[in-house]
């Protein structure tokens, strides 16, 4: 993680593989269309859990499927 006098930088790397990971295996699942649009519900949920001290991108990945499936019951 980037620190720079006490503020916390986000680390866009952890972030993007995060979406990467999660996001590819939406799309395999179906939950999500195989676009190459971002899907702004799933990086919201990354980007929010980041912002709660997780940077661990397959924890992050795996922890946003999770959310991102518990909201849509249906898709699972």
């Amino acid at each position: 993680m980037l620190v720079e006098r006490g503020l916390k930088v986000m680390n866009v790397e952890a972030v993007g593989d995060a979406y990467a990971i999660a996001a590819n295996y939406l799309r395999k699942s179906g939950a999500i269309p195989d676009t190459y649009l971002t899907n702004d519900r799933l990086l919201e949920i990354i980007v929010r859990m980041f912002h709660r001290g997780e940077d661990n991108k397959l924890r992050l990945a795996n922890r946003a499927i999770a959310q991102f499936q518990a909201a849509r019951p249906e898709a699972a």
